[in-house]
């Protein structure tokens, strides 16, 4: 269905897109510090959950639409933003609980609500909305029809890249997270840490680009 030269091209665009940091393994990293190991893994796997949901909307025809209206993109774009910086802050304010959190039941209840931030995160992505309907229609073959099973395939490589790569960095910052958790004061400050990156992501994504 989709041409081998058109699917080893957009491997190649896939990998040089995931493997450079960008809002998702930001956020990620971010949770890791702030949050811990697992919390940051079921981060991954809940801003993929959410992403899924913007490449099915897109697929079927949400891409056309956002693509089209400047104010819209902008919306989702700012939306995003504000609720990364929201759970940014978040973070800062409760890095003192991480102490109490590590080893007891109350850190099911972080990991929960990482998930479910992580999700609307994802949902909320302006770059994967843009990705996927700007970058993604240039690899499909449009002789061969079914452009949105195309899409739908295209963007499931794209995700399974993104799982495995994101996991990657989670782990590598929980690691890294393991170190401070030694002494109460260093995982304050890196739970602090990981609040500020957070929100610096949401201003970023803010301010980043134009509508286009």
């Amino acid at each position: 269905m989709i041409p081998a030269a058109n699917l080893l091209a957009f491997l190649v665009a896939a990998v040089v897109l995931i493997v450079i940091p960008g809002p998702g393994v930001l956020f990620v990293i971010g949770r890791a510090l702030s949050a811990g190991r697992r919390a940051a893994l079921l981060s991954v796997l809940g801003h993929s959950i959410g992403v899924l949901g913007v490449l099915i909307l897109v697929a079927a025809g949400l891409g056309a639409i956002l693509q089209a209206s400047a104010v819209a993109l902008t919306v989702v774009k700012l939306a995003g933003a504000l609720y990364l910086m929201y759970i940014g802050i978040q973070a800062i304010r409760e890095r003192r609980s991480l102490r109490e959190a590590l080893g007891t039941s109350a850190e099911a209840a972080h990991n929960r609500r990482a998930f479910r931030q992580s999700v609307l995160v994802g949902l909320t992505n302006p770059k994967a909305i843009v990705f996927f309907s700007a970058v993604l229609p240039q690899f499909v073959d449009p002789a061969s029809g079914l452009m949105p099973v195309q899409l739908m395939i295209l963007g499931l490589i794209f995700l399974a890249i993104a799982l495995v790569s994101d996991s990657a960095w989670a782990l590598a910052a929980g690691s890294a997270r393991s170190w401070f958790a030694r002494s109460p004061k260093r995982l304050d400050a890196v739970g602090g840490a990981g609040g500020v990156m957070i929100i610096g992501l949401g201003a970023s994504v803010a301010v980043s680009g134009n509508s286009h």
